[in-house]
């Protein structure tokens, strides 16, 4: 017997509130009940994003560089999953969290979309960009690639160790103060040369550069002074060849100062709020 699209849509309905939670969770991937990015948000988060990449032109233009010399990357603790994906479908494979918990969660469900979405298709890479203590450092060892707040030996060293008992080699930066505020993390200026030599004697982390955080004002140019002594302080390390070739990435700019961290040498972008919002 032909059913009716009406009486499709109840059976359906009806099969699917009777299954058990396991099931329903079962059907759902396999695309009895779907649920994609909606387009409103996606033509959003395209929409932020062509006006982050012109944003990014026009200050490679004014400094004299390539924009192919700068990634974005995407800082999602403000996002939910699917603005996420629909950001990941857009081309942004570089993501970010600035919570252990947050990013090890979110890692493992988006693996699992993409596995389902595009086997045979790029992952993701994962950041941590935020201040990370060092018993968090078990939530994110196998998720992440980069992290950018590594501000002490010690915790370099504990992600060393973890990252030796998987057979990883992980990308590591050193968080800089270089606006000198108290309340911030990262190393004293004056100190970061010193770390980033001890860092170096690691065997399974690798050292890919520097960050630091600007001051939050309305105004973006009050961090170009932050961005330049980072830049500074970079080619002082890359001139006492410490890193060697991996040694390349200055990570500055958030959603609200990136063209002038651009200006001032940036490689790496986090950008949340500008991107999502």
């Amino acid at each position: 017997m032909l059913l009716t699209a009406e009486t499709a849509r109840l059976r359906k309905a009806t099969l699917f509130k009777t299954l058990p939670a396991s099931a329903a969770h079962c059907e759902t991937l396999h695309g009895l009940v779907s649920s994609p990015a909606m387009p409103a948000t996606r033509n959003k988060i395209e929409k932020n994003l062509q006006h982050i990449r012109q944003n990014i032109a026009g200050a490679c233009l004014r400094a004299g560089r390539s924009p192919q010399e700068v990634a974005i990357v995407a800082v999602t603790k403000s996002a939910d999953m699917e603005s996420i994906k629909a950001a990941v479908d857009l081309g942004l494979t570089d993501l970010a969290e600035s919570r252990a918990g947050q990013l090890a969660e979110r890692a493992v469900e988006l693996a699992q979309w993409l596995q389902r979405k595009r086997p045979e298709g790029p992952g993701v890479r994962w950041h941590m960009v935020g201040h990370l203590q060092r018993n968090k450092v078990k939530q994110v060892i196998e998720h992440v690639g980069t992290m950018h707040s590594v501000d002490s030996l010690r915790l370099a060293e504990e992600i060393n160790n973890r990252a030796e008992k998987l057979g990883r080699i992980i990308d590591v930066l050193v968080e800089v103060n270089c606006s000198r505020e108290p309340h911030k993390f990262g190393c004293a200026v004056g100190a970061a040369g010193h770390l980033a030599e001890l860092i170096c004697t690691l065997k399974h982390v690798r050292l890919v550069g520097l960050m630091t955080m600007a001051a939050q004002t309305p105004d973006p140019e009050t961090s170009r002074p932050t961005f330049i002594r980072l830049r500074e302080l970079f080619c002082d390390i890359r001139h006492e060849r410490i890193g060697g070739e991996a040694f390349k990435h200055l990570s500055m700019g958030m959603s609200q100062d990136y063209p002038v961290a651009v200006e001032e040498g940036a490689t790496m972008l986090r950008i949340g709020t500008a991107l999502f919002e």
